[in-house]
């Protein structure tokens, strides 16, 4: 128990004494994390969007395909994306593999069906008359598309917290596809079983406390906006 105390203490010691190498492995985790899901954002909800109101053949398909893909292990993607970009796959003369570009596609992979069922769902929740009075009621698609997105916002963030929350915290895919590499793309997750492994406790109960803490504030943050909507809608 004494040990335990120790080490918690020495970890919120780094976090607040500065240390540059953790610190380097939050912004990489973070700025990785942050740029796949604002790559994946907009086309996954304009996807989601189409399949809740749109009728097309083989429609269902698609849903079924993108609520299977969740399932997915990240190790699975990782393994899929190692092939693609190694030096014998079709994308080797890239050389993007154990760069951040990597890890960046790799999260994009996982983070897009997430966002594209819980999107789907979320639309799904307005019902297709809300669509159908937003089109109505504005001067152009475009403008019916914001209304809707307003009526079921909160289900929208609540896809993006899922997906951010898988993507930061998953180890899998980013080791097979960053390697690890100290400065450039060891990130908290792949920090964490690095030193897990090692024995070396402190920085990955620093590291832990960092994604507790991030999980927390988006948690709270989500809880906040439905708090306000309910208020603004009585």
């Amino acid at each position: 128990m004494g040990s335990l105390l120790t080490t918690t203490l020495e970890a919120i010691s780094l976090l607040f004494s500065g240390d540059a190498e953790l610190w380097s492995i939050i912004g990489i985790s973070f700025r990785i994390s942050t740029t796949a899901i604002l790559i994946a954002m907009i086309p996954a909800i304009l996807l989601g969007f189409t399949l809740a109101y749109a009728n097309f053949p083989g429609r269902r398909i698609f849903i079924s395909i993108f609520n299977s893909l969740l399932a997915v292990p990240a190790v699975v993607v990782g393994l899929t994306l190692y092939i693609v970009l190694s030096r014998q796959g079709p994308l080797g003369e890239w050389k993007l593999l154990f760069s951040q570009t990597a890890m960046v596609l790799g999260q994009i992979a996982l983070s897009f069906p997430i966002l594209v069922a819980m999107s789907h769902t979320a639309f799904q929740s307005a019902e297709i008359r809300a669509w159908d009075t937003a089109r109505t009621l504005a001067k152009n698609p475009l403008s019916a598309f914001f209304i809707i997105m307003r009526e079921v916002r909160f289900g929208l963030f609540g896809a993006l917290l899922a997906a951010y929350g898988r993507i930061i915290a998953e180890v899998g895919a980013s080791m097979m596809l960053g390697g690890n590499i100290l400065n450039s793309t060891r990130n908290i997750p792949t920090a964490i079983a690095m030193e897990t492994s090692k024995g070396e406790f402190a920085q990955g109960i620093a590291l832990g406390i960092i994604l507790v803490s991030m999980a927390f504030f988006l948690t709270m943050s989500l809880q906040y906006m439905q708090g306000r909507g309910k208020i603004s809608n009585d």
